[in-house]
Order: C-alpha cells, then sequence, then structure tokens
C-alpha cells in the first residue's frame, strides 16, 4: 500500500519538475531572443538587387557563349536569346497551335539534358503544354519548318531547382529546335 503511494509521488515529482524546467526554458528563451544577434532577412529592395544581380550575372555567360561559339543572336524584351538558322513557311505559331519537333536540349559547358535522338520527337501545345515559358516565347518567333536556336536563362526556364532530373538548378539552357510539322 505504502510502495502505490510512494510510486505516485514520485511520478507527481517528476511532473512538477518537468513543468518547471520548461516553463524556465522558455523564459530563458524569451530573454535571449532579445540579445541574440540574428542574420537580417533581405526585406524587398534587398531581394529585388540580388534578382538583378543573378539576371545581370545570367546575362554576361550568356553573352560569353554567344561570343565563344560565335552566334550571331538576338535578345527579346524578356531575356530569351534566340537565332533563327532557317526561316519556316506560313504564319507565326500561336495559342493552341501543335508543334512536332526535333530539339536537343543542353547546358552551356555542353553537357546534353534532353534530345530527340534519345527520346522521340516531341509534341507541344503553345499556352497549354508543361513548357519553359521561354520557348513558349520562342516559338511564337518562328513558322512551320523553321530551325532556330534558344538560349534561355534560368528565370525564363527551370529557375532555382532545376527539373530535378537533367536540368540543375539556376541552369541557362541551350535549345536547337527544328520543327518538323504543325497541326
Amino acid at each position: 500500500m505504502y510502495g502505490d503511494l510512494n510510486i505516485k509521488c514520485n511520478c507527481m515529482g517528476i511532473k512538477y519538475i518537468l513543468i518547471v524546467f520548461l516553463v524556465a526554458s522558455l523564459v530563458s528563451c524569451r530573454e535571449k531572443q532579445g540579445n541574440t544577434v540574428s542574420s537580417p532577412k533581405p526585406g524587398k529592395n534587398e531581394m529585388a538587387d540580388l534578382n538583378k544581380y543573378l539576371v545581370q550575372k545570367d546575362r554576361e555567360r550568356i553573352k560569353n557563349y554567344i561570343e565563344r561559339k560565335n552566334l550571331i543572336m538576338k535578345e527579346s524584351p524578356t531575356g530569351l536569346w534566340y537565332q533563327i538558322i532557317k526561316e519556316g513557311e506560313g504564319k507565326t505559331f500561336s495559342n493552341n497551335d501543335k508543334i512536332v519537333m526535333d530539339y536537343e536540349c543542353s547546358l552551356l559547358d555542353g553537357s546534353k539534358c534532353y534530345s530527340s535522338k534519345d527520346l522521340g520527337p516531341k509534341e507541344v501545345v503553345l499556352g497549354r503544354s508543361e513548357m519553359e515559358p521561354g520557348l513558349n516565347e520562342g516559338f511564337r518567333l518562328l513558322k512551320p519548318g523553321a530551325e532556330a536556336i534558344f538560349i534561355i536563362p534560368p528565370f525564363l526556364a527551370y529557375g532555382l531547382i532545376g527539373d530535378r532530373k537533367m536540368i540543375p538548378p539556376r541552369a541557362v539552357i541551350v535549345y536547337n529546335v527544328n520543327i518538323l510539322h504543325a497541326k
């Protein structure tokens, strides 16, 4: 009988000690927060400045690539770089047009990511298919039968995370496309 009472008392004592410890820890953390030096959280302007810096660095990398490869490319207002190698015929593509293409997707260092030689021709629907915004924009510059090179900066491609397969985070992508036909 006294043994059961002793166990109950010990449990009550342990609970009391745990509660006191928890309260003391919380009070201690609150006091330390005022004195702790934490890294500042970037504000809107700091994030905008960082974004501008990254976009400028990507632009420099793209320009260096174009110079090394002796390409003659234009830059769109959004930052897409393109060179139309072969003009197509007919009207330029618009939303809901189905395009079947041969393509090769690589990084600026020449590493191949995806290719129709490995995966077969790709069919996309402008404005509806899941594709990079830069590629969607580039197709709108083309006509059926065209060939082109697109250099797509990260903010028009897979951004900060890549595609979690072959395209790494913050990658600039080079597409060589050949429009086989449109539907």
